[in-house]
C-alpha cells in the first residue's frame, strides 16, 4: 500500500502528497527527538547506566541512519532496495531502543506510516507486522515481557495490533485503488474534453468554410439566374427587333413596314418590361393576370404571328395552381424552346403541351424542323448556344429536367419535367 495513494483525493492530490512528503522528510527527525527527551526523562525507571549508553549508542546509530536516509531519499525509486534496508533498519533499531526503554516506541510508531511507502506487496504487511511487535511490547510494559501475566498482555496487544494494521492497511489499499479508478475517470474525460473541444473547433472551421462556399453558391446561383433572365428577355427581344427592322428594311411596302416597325416598337416594350421585372425578381408580365395555360396560349400565339409558323398548345389532365417559380420557369423555358425553333428550325409547325401528371408538370415544345444531332451541339460560346443551358439550369433550380430529342431532318422536342409544387 502507497500512503500517497492511500489519501490521494481527485483536485487535491498534489497538497495531500506534498504534506506526506514533508512528514515523511521530517518527522522521524521530530519523532526521533520527542521519544529521546522522554525515555531520558524517564530512563531512570526502565535502564541502568549500561543501558543507557546502549541507548545513546543506538539514538547515535538512529540518528546517522536518518540523515543517511535524508540524503539518499530526494529521488528514491519506487521500493528501492535502499527504502527496504533502510525500513529494516530502522526497524531492528526502533525495537533495541525500545526494549531498553519502552517509551523509545514513540520513535518505533513510523513503521505504521512507511510500509507501505517503502515496501513493495506482501512486504509491506510484514513491516506492519514487525512494527506491532515492539508497540506491543512497549504497551504491555516493555521487552521482554517480566511475567507470564505480560506475556498473555502482550499477546492480547499484538493481535490487536495487528488486527488493527492490517484492516485499515486494507482499506487504504482499497481507498488507493477507487482513488485510482477516479483519477482514471477524470484524465479519461479530460481527454474526451479535449478530443471534443478539437472536434469543436474543426466544426466551427467547417462551418465556416461551407458558409464561404454558400455564399459562392449563392452568387454563382444569382448570376446564372441573371445571364438567363437577359438572354430570355433582353437577348430574345432584341433578336426580334431585329428580324423585324430587317423586313422593313426589305420591303417597299409602307403597310408592310409599318406593320413590322410597329411589333418592333411592340418587341421593344415588352422586353424593356421584363428586363425590369427580371432586375426587381418579378414573375414575367404574362403570368401577372394570367395562369399558366392562358400565359402560354398568348405566347405561343404571339410567336406564331411574328414567325407565321403554325403553333398550337395542348393541356393536358387536371389544372392546378402551380406556384410562382415553377409556372414562371415553365414559362421562360417554353419561350426559349420557341426562339429557339424560329431561330434554328426552319420548323412549318409547332406544337406545345402542358401536362398535368400527379406530382409533376411537365411541357413539351416540338417542331417538324430540320432537327440537330444533339451530341454534336457546340459548347456555349459568347456568340450562341446558351439556350439548352439555361432552360436545363432554370428546371435544375426547382428540382427538375430538361431533355432533348432531336436528330437531322427529324425535328426536335424539349420536353421540361418538375415537380408540381402548388401556389401556396
Amino acid at each position: 500500500m502507497r500512503l500517497s495513494d492511500a489519501v490521494l483525493r481527485p483536485g487535491t492530490a498534489v497538497p495531500i502528497e506534498e504534506r506526506w512528503a514533508q512528514f515523511h522528510r521530517y518527522g522521524p527527525y521530530a519523532l526521533l527527538g520527542l521519544a529521546t527527551v522522554i525515555a531520558g526523562a524517564g530512563a531512570g525507571h526502565f535502564m541502568d547506566r549500561a543501558e543507557m549508553r546502549a541507548a545513546g549508542v543506538l539514538g547515535v546509530a538512529v540518528l546517522a541512519l536518518q540523515v543517511w536516509w535524508g540524503v539518499r531519499r530526494p529521488d528514491p525509486e519506487e521500493y528501492a532496495r535502499a527504502g527496504q534496508i533502510y525500513y529494516a533498519l530502522r526497524t531492528v533499531l526502533a525495537f533495541a531502543l525500545t526494549w531498553l526503554n519502552p517509551l523509545f516506541s514513540i520513535y518505533a510508531v513510523l513503521g505504521y506510516f512507511d510500509s507501505g511507502h517503502l515496501l513493495p506487496g506482501r512486504r509491506a504487511y510484514a513491516g506492519l507486522l514487525a512494527t506491532a511487535v515492539t508497540m506491543a511490547g512497549s504497551q504491555a510494559g516493555g521487552l521482554p515481557p517480566a511475567s507470564g501475566l505480560q506475556w498473555m498482555l502482550f499477546g492480547g496487544l499484538y493481535v490487536l495490533n495487528a488486527s488493527l494494521c492490517l484492516l485499515f492497511a486494507r482499506f487504504g489499499v482499497q481507498e488507493a485503488e477507487r482513488a485510482k479508478e477516479r483519477l482514471a475517470t477524470i484524465q479519461a474525460l479530460e481527454l474526451a474534453n479535449a478530443r471534443l473541444e478539437q472536434a469543436l473547433e474543426e466544426n466551427a472551421g467547417l462551418h465556416a468554410q461551407l458558409l464561404v462556399q454558400a455564399r459562392e453558391a449563392g452568387i454563382a446561383d444569382e448570376r446564372r439566374r441573371l445571364a438567363a433572365e437577359i438572354h430570355d428577355t433582353i437577348a430574345q427581344g432584341l433578336a426580334g427587333i431585329i428580324t423585324q427592322l430587317q423586313v422593313v428594311t426589305s420591303t417597299t411596302d409602307p403597310e408592310v413596314a409599318g406593320e413590322h416597325l410597329e411589333r418592333a416598337c411592340a418587341l421593344a416594350r415588352h422586353s424593356l418590361g421584363e428586363a425590369r421585372r427580371s432586375v426587381q425578381n418579378l414573375a414575367p408580365a404574362a403570368l401577372e393576370h394570367a395562369t399558366l395555360p392562358e400565359a402560354l396560349k398568348n405566347t405561343v400565339a404571339d410567336w406564331s404571328r411574328r414567325t407565321g409558323v403554325r403553333a398550337r398548345l395542348t393541356v393536358t389532365g387536371t389544372e392546378e395552381p402551380l406556384h410562382d417559380e415553377v409556372a414562371a420557369t415553365l414559362l421562360r423555358i417554353a419561350e426559349e424552346a420557341l426562339a429557339n425553333t424560329a431561330r434554328h428550325a426552319r420548323a412549318a409547325r409547332a406544337g406545345v403541351t402542358l401536362s398535368y401528371m400527379g406530382d409533376e408538370v411537365t411541357l413539351d415544345v416540338r417542331d417538324d424542323g430540320r432537327g440537330f444531332d444533339p451530341l454534336a451541339v457546340a459548347p456555349r460560346s459568347g456568340s450562341g448556344g446558351f439556350g439548352l443551358d439555361g432552360m436545363r439550369a432554370r428546371a435544375e433550380r426547382i428540382a427538375g429536367t430538361v431533355a432533348v430529342e432531336s436528330e437531322p431532318g427529324q425535328g426536335t422536342a424539349v420536353s421540361a419535367r418538375v415537380p408540381l409544387v402548388r401556389h401556396g
